[in-house]
């Protein structure tokens, strides 16, 4: 594996997308150890990394991506191992059982379309929004709870649903904030994302919706499942991202200074730590 493969593989930024799972692991109840680590290497460490090292390789971006300032030129075994990790990730999901088998299958072919020149989801804003919050949120969500409770989707009651809605919403709304610094990078590539067509303005005020959205649905969550108190508790474990996210709109409406890479990492970063302390918490207590 060449050093361009493995960076644009990007195995670091699978820990933003960690709060989904242990959202999902906390809504199971008690997970078997064994299952646990099982999904979360099929998930962090095959699916997510296949995902970024194809959609790198058909986008050959030259601007920032999501974890990588500059990235390196695309080397061709980028798709070899993106197929690999794929493969492994079907074998292994398979081991688990068949839900969660189709389930990331279904994931990769969605996934893959993203950029596919052919059909290059990303470059319809709301269908490219939409086919990333229902599968990187409800999707991974849903496959996670099958797992690690070992039972089948129609197994599934309306609170699991509910509770995979509320990971989607919270996707809605944070994938957005990742592109508001590539709108140059798009304009190139000839793609409208959702950030682009709704503007930086429009951006920072559609998460700032979803944010709000999405606690929303958190107080009715745990107010279903009797922990009314967590919510309140994950209130305070988020205060430095409402706190961050304002001061970043302020500086730019105020301060005139454009988002960049730099200020979408440290959200993604302050948002996921906080998100992975408060579920870890709730899940050990």
């Amino acid at each position: 594996m060449t050093r361009s493969t493995l960076l644009h593989l990007r195995f670091p930024f699978s820990f933003f997308l960690l709060p989904i799972f242990l959202f999902a692991t906390f809504h199971s109840g008690e997970v078997n150890t064994t299952r646990f680590w099982i999904l979360f290497f099929l998930l962090h460490l095959l699916v997510y990394p296949a995902s970024n090292g194809f959609n790198s390789f058909y986008d050959r971006d030259e601007g920032s991506i999501g974890g990588l300032k500059d990235p390196p030129k695309v080397h061709p075994d980028l798709l070899i191992w993106a197929n690999i990790l794929d493969g492994l990730a079907l074998i292994v999901s398979g081991i688990v059982s068949l839900w969660v088998f189709l389930g990331v299958l279904l994931y990769i072919l969605v996934s893959r379309a993203y950029s596919y020149p052919g059909i290059k989801l990303k470059k319809y804003p709301w269908l490219g929004l939409l086919s990333v919050a229902i599968f990187q949120g409800y999707v991974v969500f849903i496959l996670s709870v099958m797992g690690m409770k070992k039972i089948g989707f129609f197994e599934l009651g309306i609170v699991d649903h509910f509770a995979g809605l509320v990971a989607t919403s919270f996707l809605f709304g944070s994938y957005p904030m990742t592109q508001i610094y590539q709108h140059e990078e798009d304009e190139r590539g000839g793609v409208m994302t959702i950030s682009r067509l709704l503007g930086m303005t429009g951006t920072f005020v559609f998460t700032g919706i979803f944010f709000a959205i999405t606690m929303g649905l958190f107080l009715l969550y745990f107010s279903q499942i009797g922990h009314l108190s967590f919510f309140f508790l994950q209130l305070i474990c988020l205060t430095p991202v409402f706190l961050f996210f304002l001061f970043w709109q302020f500086e730019f409406l105020f301060m005139k200074k454009e988002p960049g890479f730099k200020r979408t990492m440290q959200l993604n970063l302050i948002s996921s730590l906080c998100l992975n302390f408060f579920f870890l918490w709730i899940s050990l207590s």
